[in-house]
This record gives structure tokens, C-alpha cells and sequence, in this order.
């Protein structure tokens, strides 16, 4: 039988910490309680393992298992990944078994992008909500992936809010 990476909130529960991350977990946990909790899926410990086995690459048959599950996330929240009109916008967090507060990395509203923020900004009509959100994207994705260290980006911003007399 093949192994199975990727769980739909729905389908987890509490118990699975070992599979799923403890918030993988409790995100699991959650739903299944009726609690109003985004819709999302956990890619499992399994599949991190594998990662590193196969030196550091998602092999053909997770990536293909993560579009199909982008698809499900698509088909739940009537929304499209990478779409200008309806976007769908997802978070990545990192996860682990044990909890380890402060450690672990996150990147917030992955799907934004110089086209998509315009029509982000027109459907919550709040331009400046719409551009914070891709700033946050652009400082976690540079920080997290790209190991471009987080006091580039503050410097930038302190340097703004002085010039404009922002506080």
C-alpha cells in the first residue's frame, strides 16, 4: 500500500501527533469539534522524513499528492490558487511532534502576488490591508526560504516611517 503524506483536517484527529505535527494535530482536533477553523491539510512527518532521505527534494509523487490536495482546498473554499478574481490564499506552518514555541516558521498569505494583491485590495476593499498582507508575504518568504535576514526589511520600514512621520 502507498504511503499516505498529506491528511485534510477532517480526516486527523488529536491522537496523531506523531504523524501530524502537534498543530497538524490539534488543527484536526479542532474540526472534527465543529470549531470554526479554516479549511486546510497537514503534510505528515512521513513526508519530512522522506524529504531528507531523498536528499532534500519533494520526490514526483508528493508534489503530485500536494496539487491534488491543493485541488480539494480549491474545491471546498470555492476558491482558486494563483486566481486574480477568487484567490486562494494559504498559510505554511512548520510543525513538529514535540511543541517548541518561537522555533518553528510560518509564512502567511502564499498565493499573493503582483496581480493578484490588485484584485485583493478591490474584493476587501482595503488597499492598504491588501498591501501589508503582500509586504508580510514578501518578509516571511525572503526570511523563511530565501534566508534574507529580517532586520533588511525593518531597516526599510523604519526608514519609511521616518521619512513619512509615522510612528
Amino acid at each position: 500500500m502507498e504511503t499516505k503524506y498529506l491528511y485534510m483536517f477532517s480526516e486527523g484527529n488529536g491522537s496523531m501527533k506523531n504523524l501530524l505535527g502537534g498543530k497538524g494535530a490539534n488543527l484536526a482536533e479542532m474540526t472534527n469539534l465543529g470549531m470554526p477553523v479554516p479549511q486546510g491539510f497537514t503534510i505528515t512527518t512521513e513526508a519530512c522524513t522522506k524529504y531528507y532521505e531523498d536528499g532534500e527534494k519533494i520526490s514526483p509523487d508528493l508534489e503530485a499528492e500536494i496539487n491534488r490536495y491543493m485541488g480539494k482546498l480549491e474545491e471546498i473554499t470555492g476558491k482558486k490558487f494563483g486566481d486574480t478574481k477568487n484567490p486562494l490564499l494559504v498559510s505554511v506552518r512548520s510543525g513538529s511532534r514535540a511543541s517548541m514555541p518561537g522555533m518553528m516558521d510560518t509564512i502567511l498569505n502564499l498565493g499573493l502576488n503582483d496581480e493578484v494583491v490588485e484584485s485583493f485590495a478591490k474584493k476587501t476593499g482595503n488597499l492598504r490591508f491588501a498591501y501589508d498582507s503582500y509586504r508580510r508575504f514578501i518578509q516571511m518568504y525572503s526570511d523563511v526560504v530565501m534566508e534574507v535576514g529580517k532586520k533588511y526589511f525593518e531597516e526599510l520600514i523604519d526608514e519609511m516611517k521616518e521619512k513619512k512621520g509615522v510612528t
